[in-house]
């Protein structure tokens, strides 16, 4: 969930990763990257698949060969860090989705990735995100989950990766709304989709403004998951949890 190809620079390459990838198209993606050799592109490779797991709930068994050539063309601890924290997030994938509980799994990879990632290593702010996931939704424990949200927040600030801001903002967001501070939560909610909007990031554009509509009052409420179910449906179902999120609650009796 990086800004990785956010920003391609000259690379067209990299463009075109982007794209397809912002429209929910991982595996072409990943494919466009088949032809590139070493660590990098095969850990980005990965990457997309991991991803694509968590937003469709299917692709299992090629982000596992995806991670396993990645770990393999691992050249340094850096390389070796961050294919550990993709091996965590789609331990952490297959346990929320309830495809298979993998708890343990997800723990022990970030906690490797912890301790082979550099304190200012690039890869640092997406693994605080993560172990913030771990701590709020398998080990049910928001102030901790806070906290590493606020590491990794101040992370991405610091390396301007808008991508992973908007998560950021949104998990952070969520945990206002949980704690009913609905100002802070708004504005989270806001600030991520404000991101997204810019970068185009289209399969994550309908998660942000469901979000936000459960923090806002009716009619703004209705109009913004009319608009994600809008664009829920333009992407065929995808993010395929996201489908509950977009019934309105039942009215208080």
């Amino acid at each position: 969930m990086s800004g990785t190809g956010t920003i391609a620079g000259n690379d067209p390459l990299q463009t075109a990763v982007w794209r397809l990838r912002s429209r929910g198209c991982w595996t072409d993606a990943a494919a466009l990257l088949a032809s590139r050799t070493g660590p990098t592109p095969a850990l980005q490779r990965a990457s997309l698949l991991v991803e694509r797991c968590l937003f469709t709930g299917d692709g299992w068994a090629e982000a596992e060969d995806g991670l396993r050539t990645a770990e393999a063309l691992a050249e340094d601890d850096d390389d070796r860090g961050a294919a550990a924290c993709e091996r965590g997030q789609l331990a952490y994938a297959s346990t929320v989705l309830g495809v298979r509980d993998r708890a343990d799994e997800a723990r022990t990879a970030l906690g490797r990735a912890a301790a082979l990632l550099a304190p200012n290593a690039s890869g640092r702010p997406l693994l605080d995100f993560r172990r913030g996931l771990i701590a709020e939704h398998l080990a049910d424990s928001p102030q901790a989950a806070k906290a590493a949200y606020r590491r990794a927040h101040a992370g991405a600030t610091a390396r301007d990766d808008s991508l992973l801001l908007s998560f950021t903002w949104r998990h952070l967001a969520g945990l206002a709304l949980r704690d009913g501070e609905l100002a802070e939560a708004r504005h989270g909610f806001a600030e991520s989709l404000r991101i997204r909007e810019e970068l185009g990031y289209l399969v994550g554009t309908a998660p942000a403004l469901a979000a936000l509509a459960g923090a806002e009052p009716e009619p703004e409420a209705t109009r913004l998951r009319a608009e994600a179910t809008r664009l829920f449906r333009l992407l065929g179902g995808v993010p395929a949890w996201l489908s509950p999120h977009l019934t309105p609650p039942a009215p208080a009796v």
